[in-house]
């Protein structure tokens, strides 16, 4: 399992430039606190790249993500990624979110993009300058990024033990790492 092969799959599966860079965002995050909790940084950011590569092919749920389990078997993915991979939707494939990974998985998904957003309608265009008190307001407008469920936030960084402002703010902190690669350095 390395990188340049799950990304050759991602974009073998996944053309489209959005969903990439969410793939890339939730990679960030995820690798972030895998060095924060001490865990296999590689091994969680493939899984994290890896969770959506099913959904533009297959964006029907029960298809996506179990089409791509499928797949990632086939390929000789280790079965712990996989269900990391299968417990992000957890209401449709019923795999529990029980392990630290997994945990960590949900918590980063909905919250990457929801940073992204954010990032994006900021003068700057930038995450370099974004603070988790403005994503915790933009999080208040249901109207903004209304495809988000407010309650997977609140719930994602209550399974980490963490106050919601607290993983926001080390989410976005990761992903500022990768800012350029996520197309959101914007004007600084």
């Amino acid at each position: 399992m390395n990188r340049d092969e799950a990304w050759a799959l991602l974009t073998e599966y996944t053309k489209g430039e959005s969903l990439r860079k969410h793939a890339l965002g939730v990679e960030a995050a995820v690798r972030g606190y895998a060095r924060k909790f001490g865990e296999d940084e590689e091994g969680w950011g493939i899984t994290a790249l890896l969770h959506d590569f099913d959904y533009e092919r297959w964006p029907t749920l029960g298809d996506h993500p179990n089409k791509g389990a499928e797949i990632l078997r086939e390929k000789g993915y280790p079965e712990w990624v996989i269900r990391a991979i299968l417990s992000h939707a957890q209401e449709i494939t019923g795999v529990t979110r029980d392990s630290l990974l997994e945990k960590t998985l949900f918590a980063c998904d909905e919250l990457a993009g929801f940073i992204t957003a954010a990032s994006l309608v900021r003068p700057s265009k930038s995450i370099l300058d974004l603070e988790a008190k403005s994503v915790v307001k933009r999080m208040k407008d249901k109207a903004f990024a209304k495809g988000v469920k407010r309650e997977d936030l609140h719930e994602g960084a209550a399974s980490l033990g963490l106050t919601l402002e607290e993983h926001i703010g080390n989410a976005i902190a990761f992903m500022r790492d990768k800012a350029d690669e996520l197309g959101l350095r914007g004007t600084l």
